[in-house]
């Protein structure tokens, strides 16, 4: 129910890569940014993402190095925008990775790809992510969305997706991964995987079980109905006691216009239900035919109120 919150990792590394780009930056700042990228491996994963956009970031490099040689250019001026290429600051493109995602589909939208490697993915909608392929590893980075994954078998390649503060390897099949908001969820559908949040021991995850992770804290292990797991392949989502904040959340993934909770007091309301996620403006009826609420949906919003 609100835009994507830029990471506040990733942009720590945004602003330690543009810091790093400067030849005679000082041994200090040198050696904080040694000691920050070595206290997390969230940073190590942030760092990557950045160091692996500016490769890409063709249109941006000619005039970094024009401002850095007249030495008019600094980590303020880049980042509040200073450094702009057809009117679109250096800033708002390094800090939205997904804008140069390799696949993306849109809201609403499924989309199924063949990797190189032969594995398969399928994007639910309003997903984005990169391929980071090497003759070593198959490493994806999943920028928002949720996307399923069927791995092909390779002992000397690992495949490894990257979703927030986390690396999920495949140790077997089949695994579903859900970024929104900053908040990860890891659904093992097949065999097993091995999760690497922050600083905390790898843990196994089999087939049947989940998990939820954020920034800086990570959930327990606990078994997951696998068939409402996978309804969202099939046009459907399940809500079992989640509170409505949360419901009306996944709902605006499926539609154009924002739904706005306009009593806080209603976010907590337990909601258990199955909607079909072809018609948000229907589920959102629904929910105000058995919940204490009203809907008034705009099209381009929806507001929630409390029914009098």
């Amino acid at each position: 129910m609100q835009d994507d919150n830029i990471d506040p990792v990733y942009q720590q590394a945004v602003e330690w890569f543009v810091l790093m780009q400067d030849a005679e930056l000082s041994a200090d700042k040198r050696q904080a940014f040694a000691e920050w990228l070595a206290s997390s491996p969230a940073h190590k994963i942030a760092y990557h993402r950045a160091s692996q956009l500016w490769e890409r970031f063709d249109l941006v490099k000619p005039a970094y190095e024009k401002y850095r040689k007249s030495r008019n250019i600094n980590r303020r001026s880049l980042l509040l925008g200073g450094l702009a290429v057809t009117a679109i600051p250096a800033s708002y493109l390094l800090l939205n990775p997904a804008l140069f995602a390799d696949y993306r589909s849109g809201i609403g939208q499924q989309l199924s790809v063949s990797l190189p490697d032969g594995s398969t993915v399928q994007l639910g909608t309003n997903t984005a992510l990169s391929l980071d392929f090497t003759a070593d590893k198959r490493r994806i980075i999943l920028h928002h969305g949720q996307a399923l994954f069927s791995v092909a078998p390779m002992t000397d390649r690992p495949f490894i997706v990257v979703a927030g503060a986390g690396e999920t390897q495949a140790l077997g099949t089949q695994f579903d991964i859900r970024l929104i908001e900053n908040n990860t969820t890891v659904t093992v559908l097949e065999s097993a995987v091995k999760l690497r949040h922050n600083d905390t021991s790898p843990i196994i995850i089999k087939a049947g079980w989940q998990i939820d992770y954020a920034e800086k804290t990570a959930g327990e292990l606990h078994p997951v109905n696998l068939a409402e797991a996978e309804a969202w392949r099939q046009g459907r989502i399940y809500f079992e006691d989640k509170p409505l904040h949360y419901v009306l959340t996944e709902l605006e993934r499926y539609r154009y216009g924002k739904i706005i909770l306009a009593d806080s007091t209603l976010a907590d309301i337990p909601v258990t239900a199955v909607f079909n996620i072809t018609s948000s403006h229907e589920a959102l009826n629904n929910l105000a035919e058995a919940l204490p609420i009203r809907v008034l949906d705009t099209g381009l919003a929806a507001f929630v109120y409390r029914k009098k």
